[in-house]
């Protein structure tokens, strides 16, 4: 059921208002261009249908992405009754002063309320959460079920268009984790541990605490290592899933200064003795890092580190620097003080008790180039991990994936026809046709049929919302089998939320 604090009638962008008032009332289209630049609808509109897709674009970085989201938004804002008396009112107060003319259809709404109890007579059609799509084929679709209400298709663009952002957050941690697994795989022969590779550091980078929670939730599909609570809460929440991602104990600045630089050891014995099971992070570069690995953990406190097992791993955190060089350096430091082993591709690992986390300055292309200058000097994807921030949650915009909510199909004194754009100063802006579907074709790849010519048989969009009703529900767990990687499989023991304790094993799940 939608928040019932939540206006839905003010949920969109200021130039709908206008599509609100009903064409068949002969209103003068002149007088409304005064409010927006765009022109109404004809008269005798019976339906309006459209559609959102992530446009393919020609040298895109994405060539694929992960759609996710859209139940979220669809349980919060829209399912149950969304209209109000009292919210017809407060929208057609806001209006009035907004636009300083009288341009909100309060009849239109009473309408929705009085023939359909308050709820939207729409339909949107979409294919299931977690798939992976070329970019350029449709997403999802939106349609009016009720031809008095044409105008309420595109009236919910504004929100439905904000699905941008955790497709898009989905879509780069999945291309963190193809990063990854391809190093992994090169240097350890496996896959194991993939899951816990990315954590989630942006909480604090982003904009808002809703920002925060769909853009974690979105990260995890993909993975389960979150410092993000919000998206842990909206997983639980929206998606089914008791506990989504895991974290563990970890130190930060002030808990290390605290202490006075003359007594940095003295800081980390004190963590070391409070955390004494469980892999526990710490940040070790408030001075200098390499002094700190060589002589206080590689030293001073070499034997209590050594103490620690395999399921409470020492994880030490850089956290300046350029981040190839200081962890190449960092990881031969420890390598030399404590040790290391080779694998069964030839590569280094350290001691089953000591880790590496990597979490500033973290993005796509710095992880692929420490990965490989870790494996040009010999060491194994297995000795680190990775936090990233804002350059998972933050640094995108809806022009990342190029995304856009399009009008497709109209039906008029009760003819269809199909509608397009088609600029002539950017093709790449040129939209789909008619009502559209998405099959597998013959040769196994995706396609969108336009003009209506695709087999409803084949049609993997499905109906996830109709008449203020939810007809489809995901889990967590179903999203993240659906966003798996071609060569991954499903490792049970990290989606058994009933496992007690599970964040001792995180770290040493690496291994």
């Amino acid at each position: 059921m939608a928040a019932q604090d939540f206006n839905f009638l003010l949920a969109t962008d200021s130039y709908k208002r206008s599509h609100c008032l009903d064409s068949r009332k002969k209103v003068q289209y002149d007088q409304l261009l005064v409010i927006t630049h765009y022109k109404q609808y004809p008269p005798n509109v019976s339906k309006i249908y459209s559609y959102f897709e992530c446009r393919q674009k020609k040298g895109s970085q994405f060539n694929e992405v992960v759609f996710f989201g859209l139940q979220y938004l669809l349980k919060k804002y829209l399912t149950g009754p969304v209209v109000t008396e009292d919210k017809i009112q407060e929208a057609k107060l806001f209006y009035q002063m907004h636009f300083k003319q009288a341009v909100f259809d309060e009849e239109g709404w009473r309408k929705v309320l009085e023939k359909h109890n308050g709820r939207l007579p729409i339909r949107i059609k979409a294919v299931p959460e977690g798939k992976i799509i070329p970019r350029g084929n449709v997403l999802f679709t939106v349609e009016n079920t009720d031809q008095d209400f044409y105008w309420l298709t595109n009236y919910i663009e504004t929100m439905l268009v904000q699905m941008w952002y955790p497709i898009t957050v989905a879509t780069i941690s999945r291309e963190f984790k193809k990063i990854l697994a391809k190093h992994l795989k090169a240097t350890s022969g496996s896959l194991e541990g993939l899951e816990l590779k990315l954590h989630d550091f942006g909480y604090r980078g982003v904009s808002s605490q809703e920002s925060a929670a769909l853009g974690g939730a979105a990260h995890l599909v993909n993975f389960c290592g979150t410092d993000t609570i919000a998206g842990v809460l909206m997983a639980q929440r929206y998606y089914g899933c008791p506990m989504a991602g895991f974290s563990i104990p970890a130190a930060e600045h002030s808990t290390i200064i605290s202490w006075g630089k003359n007594k940095e050891k003295e800081a980390f014995e004190r963590i070391l003795d409070q955390f004494l099971s469980g892999p526990v992070s710490v940040v070790s570069d408030s001075y200098d890092i390499f002094n700190a690995c060589k002589h206080i953990w590689g030293d001073k406190l070499k034997e209590r580190v050594m103490e620690r097992s395999e399921d409470s791993c020492l994880v030490i955190r850089p956290d300046s620097g350029d981040p190839a060089e200081t962890l190449i350096e960092v990881i031969k430091i420890l390598g030399e003080c404590f040790g290391y082993s080779l694998n069964s591709m030839g590569y280094k690992v350290l001691p089953s008790y000591l880790r590496i986390i990597q979490g500033d300055g973290i993005d796509l292309s710095s992880v692929d180039q420490i990965l490989a200058k870790l494996s040009d000097e010999g060491w194994s994807a297995e000795n680190v991990l990775f936090g990233c921030g804002s350059s998972l949650l933050q640094k995108l915009n809806r022009d990342t994936l190029n995304c856009a909510f399009k009008c497709s199909y109209v039906e008029t004194n009760g003819k269809g026809m199909d509608v397009c754009k088609q600029p002539v100063t950017d093709p790449s802006k040129g939209s789909k046709r008619g009502r559209l579907s998405l099959r597998r074709n013959s040769d196994g790849f995706l396609e969108t049929i336009e003009r209506g010519a695709g087999k409803p048989e084949e049609d993997l969009l499905v109906t996830v919302f109709e008449n203020g009703s939810l007809l489809q529900d995901y889990s967590l767990d179903e999203i993240r089998k659906n966003a798996l990687l071609q060569d991954d499989e499903p490792n049970p023991n990290l989606y058994n939320h009933e496992r007690e304790l599970l964040h001792n094993h995180i770290i040493s799940s690496i291994h």
